[in-house]
């Protein structure tokens, strides 16, 4: 259980930060750099990391069991495609705080619960001892939002110039009831990714450690479909960005080769933080998907606002706007702490419930 959540902090670690070195292109339009991003992300690295590391693709696609849950990840994987674009404009619409905090916090909840409905509920004691985990990462994820907002509020203070210029620019463009409307909305569509992972991961588990692989190949034979599926809607959403803003050209620069590996920098940490939570979800065992999920995404909101805080984000926050932060960091850490102690009292009552089978095994073994 411990190695599992180490592996899901860790992928939400590296989830976190992956899009560092996007901050160090230059002459990339953000269209460019994004949809860079994701076409390596989505197609070249999966790709290249699938065929190198894996024994038997063809077999293992090709296999009766995996070919019949295919469609639904490949559908639900789309439906994650259209979510983190729909976050996107929900962004532009009410800010990064509280779209952030809307998004995720949705993710988050409806996320974890929906692998109960693929795989069944745990025992009770199990079950609400995760919604009270739940319960306090989503307080936080609310607390960290209020933040966002009183430090945007702080900031337009402290550039009051610069902030009635453009307030008056983009204010005819919000509109928060669309945008949280979108958010929402994004975030339910966005949990298509944990019902892929909890559909998928039996029968290509299965199917993978019949060639030959070691356990961990399993979540690149998971992530593989989800990824290609979920980019057909990306690719074509930033193409077509490219094309409306017209940027095509901006590829064009003597930086594109320092650019080019910065993002692909991106590309292989965010690639390989969903690959290292599937695996964190198989080592956790009975509720892994759940509990897996729920840690990722709060140690990935974590770490970003940790990371805004060492490189300056905050300094013109006021005392009130940081309190609600750490509230908020805290409530989530609690969060994490409590959803763990329900995965261990998950694993506890599966060893127990199969003590009757063994007990009765040894019984006939001692009869005979």
């Amino acid at each position: 259980m411990v190695e599992g959540i180490v592996w899901a902090l860790f992928a939400g670690l590296m989830l976190g930060l992956y899009a560092l070195p996007g901050k160090f292109t230059k002459n990339f339009k953000e269209e460019n750099t994004w949809g860079l991003f994701f076409m390596l992300t989505m197609f070249v690295v999966p790709t290249i990391v699938t065929l190198l590391m894996m024994k038997g693709v063809g077999a293992i696609y090709g296999s009766a069991e995996v070919r019949a849950i295919l469609p639904q990840m490949v559908v639900t994987s789309v439906l994650w495609g259209i979510g983190v674009m729909m976050w996107g404009k929900a962004i532009h619409h009410i800010g990064m705080s509280l779209g952030f905090s809307v998004f995720i916090g949705t993710v988050i909840l409806v996320g974890s619960l929906m692998p109960f409905f693929v795989e069944g509920l745990p025992a009770a004691k199990v079950f609400a001892t995760i919604l009270i985990g739940l319960a306090f990462v989503l307080v936080g994820i609310v607390a960290n939002g209020k933040a966002g907002m009183a430090r945007e509020k702080d900031d337009r203070a402290a550039n009051a110039d610069q902030a009635n210029v453009a307030d008056g620019d983009h204010e005819t463009k919000k509109s928060m009831g669309a945008g949280l409307t979108i958010a929402v909305v994004g975030g339910l569509l966005a949990t298509g990714f944990s019902f892929a992972n909890a559909v998928g991961r039996p029968p290509l588990h299965e199917a993978s450690m019949a060639q030959g692989n070691p356990e961990w190949v399993t979540a690149l034979a998971v992530m593989f479909p989800i990824f290609l599926s979920g980019g057909l809607i990306m690719a074509g959403y930033f193409a077509w960005q490219l094309t409306q803003k017209k940027a095509w050209g901006s590829f064009k620069t003597s930086s594109f080769g320092r650019n080019f590996v910065l993002i692909f920098m991106m590309a292989f940490f965010h690639y390989a933080a969903s690959a290292v939570f599937a695996y964190a979800a198989f080592k956790l065992g009975a509720v892994g998907n759940t509990v897996g999920y729920a840690i990722f995404n709060t140690a990935c909101v974590v770490t970003a606002i940790v990371s805004g805080l060492v490189v300056g984000e905050w300094k013109n926050a006021s005392s009130k706007a940081k309190n609600l932060l750490y509230t908020g960091l805290g409530c989530m850490v609690i969060g994490i702490l409590i959803i763990a102690f329900g995965n261990k009292l998950g694993a506890e009552s599966s060893e127990i419930s199969q003590q009757p089978e063994t007990v009765s095994l040894q019984s006939l073994d001692s009869l005979s």
